[in-house]
């Protein structure tokens, strides 16, 4: 079993950068497909970016493709999430997530029901 605790949310302007921290403790953190999501006010949770448990394959929707980058290191137990160039649409809580299941498909890494383990999110708002 794992706890996710995130951090580093804030307000910030349209084109700055900000860095969500993923911290997990537990055990075997280095078998775990890490995932972000994030939640606007009044929309479905939608997906961010994934990061496979080897950190070989990483992928993330077009929305985000060139902007955002996940990255882990499995000696501190962290994922990361830097966000550049940020707009306003990307407002919402960002959620850490992570799972203990098999992989037989990266694409699975898209699907909130993949994931059996959260954080409780926190919150990046972005002003125009």
């Amino acid at each position: 079993q794992v706890q996710l605790e995130e951090s580093g949310g804030g307000l910030v302007q349209a084109g700055d950068s900000l860095r969500l921290s993923c911290r997990a403790s537990g055990r075997a953190f280095r078998t775990y497909h890490m995932g972000w999501f994030r939640q606007a006010p009044g929309k479905e949770r939608e997906f961010v970016a994934f990061i496979s448990a080897s950190g070989d394959r990483t992928y993330s929707p077009d929305s985000v493709k060139g902007r955002f980058t996940i990255s882990r290191d499995d000696a501190e137990k962290t994922v990361v999430l830097q966000m550049n160039s940020l707009k306003p649409e990307d407002t919402a809580v960002y959620y850490c997530a992570a799972s203990s299941r098999p992989l037989p498909s990266t694409l699975l890494g898209y699907l909130e029901t993949y994931y059996n383990y959260w954080g409780q999110g926190t919150q990046v708002t972005v002003s125009s």
